[in-house]
């Protein structure tokens, strides 16, 4: 998308073309916008002051179309963006919307979102980092570029690293397509404040600085019974509780993650419910056994026998 045009350099004749006043009720709802946001509260519970942002920044965009269709002198909006917070605030989520939503806007040609890691982008020799950069940049364009853990860029303690090539083809992209990508980098709060502190270029481009608040245990137990509903299971009433004490005892130990570690308990409270039909029936099952979590598949966890198994491994599968 171009800059708006000065009313200097229009044609005769255009000015008198252009609207005098603007109904942003109307363009709002001639934008798609109010569906996107919509889906964006369907699909994720809490994140109110995400949310928030979220809307702010598409008035931002819809005012700014106001302006250029009635000629006042604007330039494209500097769109590039940080997401904070934890594991599992659904930073990835938004960033998706996000994606929709400018597209909509037309800020962006196709509104497709390419997840990136360090692994992406980084070479592990000279002259490789170069050609994966611009490979990821050139899938990226027209859409959202969304780089998780983006601190993993810049590793200053290894004399070898190649991460500073990465970042500075990535800086220039920014600046000089910023009408045709936007670029989110996402992370732990302060690694990304000692990042930017570390790459000022990449501060000095990113105009939006989005944190994602840990989820609170009522918005856990949601989301856990919304996706038990996603795949056509619930709790019985035993489990409901059993669920509500696991989220309080889990986000006192290590290596929580928000929803990703709400998913991992469930899917280890589907295979213990497996596990426990395959022994118990002794007939035929009906539907409503087939889609019941019990009480007994959640208090099996070992969240309940003392805390999580020391071993590291087992931190990582987040039960």
């Amino acid at each position: 998308m171009t800059d708006a045009t000065p009313h200097s350099d229009t044609a005769p004749g255009q000015d008198q073309d252009r609207p005098t006043t603007v109904d942003l009720a109307a363009a709002f709802e001639e934008s798609g916008v109010r569906e996107v946001l919509a889906e964006l509260d369907d699909t994720l519970i809490g994140l109110a002051p995400v949310k928030a942002r979220i809307r702010e920044t598409a008035a931002l965009l819809l005012v700014d179309q106001a302006r250029r269709r009635m000629g006042l002198a604007t330039e494209t909006p500097t769109l590039h963006m940080s997401f904070t917070g934890n594991p599992g605030t659904g930073k990835t989520t938004v960033a998706l919307r996000m994606a929709d939503l400018l597209h909509r806007l037309g800020y962006v040609r196709k509104g497709h979102l390419v997840t990136v890691t360090r692994d992406d982008l980084v070479g592990q020799y000279i002259g490789h980092t170069a050609p994966k950069t611009k490979e990821v940049l050139k899938k990226a364009m027209g859409g959202v570029l969304f780089i998780d853990e983006a601190y993993y860029l810049y590793r200053p303690e290894n004399e070898r690293d190649y991460g500073q090539e990465a970042i500075e083809i990535l800086l220039q992209v920014m600046e000089n397509n910023r009408d045709d990508l936007v670029v989110i980098l996402a992370g732990y709060a302060d690694r990304m404040d000692r990042f930017f502190e570390s790459n000022p270029g990449f501060r000095s481009r990113i105009a939006h600085h989005i944190e994602f608040p840990d989820y609170d245990d009522a918005e856990l137990l949601h989301i856990s019974e919304t996706m038990l509903g996603a795949q056509n299971y619930h709790f019985d009433a035993g489990a409901r509780s059993a669920m509500a004490d696991y989220i309080s005892r889990r986000r006192a130990q290590p290596h929580f993650a928000n929803a990703r570690s709400i998913r991992n308990a469930l899917d280890r409270a589907r295979l213990r419910q497996a596990n426990r039909l395959f022994k118990e029936a002794t007939g035929p099952l009906d539907a409503e056994a087939l889609s019941t979590i019990t009480e007994a598949d959640l208090r099996a966890s070992r969240v309940f026998r003392g805390g999580l198994d020391v071993d590291k491994r087992l931190h990582q599968a987040a039960e």
